[in-house]
């Protein structure tokens, strides 16, 4: 049962420490996210928040640091663009691919520290441009170079503090670090999002508010089935004799999740999909074609049906596309010949990889257009009842990001807990 879990959890010394730093580097990351940057005035940024869609979907996802103007302001955005820049570079240099796919755990770990040491001038940029949108359109006061460059320092230095705890929150083996940050971040603002939408209640929309509870159900239940769902492959094992003892002969399967990419397609999405507004924005104030241009692209990407039809494509190409880096039938085949095991039918090999690969397409298919829907269908509902709210646009991107992040940190807690179980025997 789910509570003898949960008391097994507290009564494990270790795992019970494990939990209890994980809060502890929640609450760190909170009390960052209200430390605001000495030196610099913001008394309208709140307010512009509220009115600028783009900038309030990046709020959201730093936990209201950017309306706080705090340390942390940009979040995890430096270190998820980083890693999807070079995740793309690796479809590009061959011998980026080799580091990342065939060279192991030591690969991985030098590719991951390409990716912070690519945060880092990441950051100073994206703090920089921030600081310049912001201080153009009169929102915050008292930017002299000084404090520009001290202020700079200050905001790298907090995401790439930012980046740290992620991974240390990954180390513990409680869940994904960065996505638990970004969870932390979307539930710490429920509370106000929902008391601003009790404190703008408009009864003339009653019908629109109960269709969205109503699509707030619907995404829950559709990302469970969705995270949850697998296909399984046959495989049998051919039988082997080994001094007096037989080994092999067994029949098991080898699952296929539908969506393996979990809820990453989501925040990578987000993070390109957000990119072209936030520099319309700083542009946005220049006089002539410039202005112009950018204040039509800003409007262009803040239509409903627009980013609708974006976040949606986009969502699809980012399932394939990470699916492709992180999943690789070819060494699913050679680690089920190796080990004497192969698919009832298929010639192991060549052959076992290829069928692999059409199977995850096929599921993949249904997997990326069924996350998709689900992601794009509070703006669809928005654009049909009129009700373009903050709240009411994000509710679904929110609860997908949400859902998934909890069941992937219940799966590896029952992970942890299933280990401790097996060492008591």
């Amino acid at each position: 049962m789910w509570y003898e879990k949960i008391l097994f959890l507290f009564k494990n010394k270790e795992l019970r420490n494990k939990f209890l730093f994980v809060i502890f580097l929640f609450v760190v990351f909170r009390l960052a996210a209200n430390i605001p940057i000495p030196g610099i005035g913001s008394e309208n940024l709140r307010k512009f928040f509220d009115q600028n869609q783009v900038f309030g979907l990046l709020n959201l996802f730093t936990g209201g640091a950017l309306s706080n103007f705090s340390i942390v302001l940009l979040g995890l955005g430096p270190y998820i663009t980083a890693t999807i820049i070079l995740q793309l570079l690796t479809m590009i240099f061959p011998a980026l691919e080799k580091l990342y796919k065939e060279e192991g755990e030591a690969g991985r770990q030098k590719f991951n520290q390409y990716s912070r040491l690519f945060t880092i001038p990441l950051a100073a940029f994206e703090g920089y441009g921030m600081l310049t949108v912001f201080a153009k359109q009169g929102i915050i006061t008292g930017l002299t170079w000084p404090v520009m460059i001290s202020a700079i320092a200050t905001i790298t230095a907090g995401a790439m503090f930012l980046m740290w705890i992620g991974e240390i929150i990954s180390e513990q083996g409680m869940g994904n670090g960065i996505s638990l940050l970004i969870f932390a971040g979307i539930v710490a603002r429920m509370p106000i999002n929902i008391f601003q939408t009790f404190v703008t209640f408009d009864s003339s929309k009653i019908p629109a508010y109960i269709a969205f509870v109503v699509l707030s159900i619907v995404i829950i239940a559709g990302v469970v089935l969705i995270t949850e769902a697998r296909r399984n492959i046959p495989v049998s094992y051919a039988k082997r004799v080994r001094g007096m003892k037989m080994y092999g002969g067994t029949s098991t399967y080898l699952p296929l999740s539908v969506n393996p990419a979990g809820v990453i397609p989501i925040i990578f999405a987000l993070s390109i999909l957000l990119f072209p507004g936030v520099i319309a924005s700083y542009f946005g104030t220049y006089a002539g074609y410039v202005g112009a241009i950018a204040t039509n692209v800003g409007v262009f990407f803040n239509n409903v049906w627009i980013h609708g039809v974006l976040y949606f494509l986009l969502v699809i190409l980012f399932t394939y596309f990470y699916t492709a880096v992180t999943f690789d039938p070819k060494t699913i085949a050679e680690n089920l010949q190796r080990m004497g095991g192969f698919v009832p039918g298929i010639r192991p090999g060549k052959s076992t990889a290829e069928f692999i690969k059409h199977i995850l397409n096929r599921v993949l298919f249904t997997g990326a257009i069924f996350l998709g829907l689900i992601a794009i269908l509070p703006s669809i509902v928005a654009g049909l009842t009129g009700v373009t709210g903050f709240t009411f646009l994000v509710g679904g991107t929110s609860l997908l990001i949400v859902v998934s992040v909890v069941l992937d940190t219940v799966r590896q807690i029952n992970a942890q807990l299933q280990m401790r179980e097996y060492e008591t025997f």
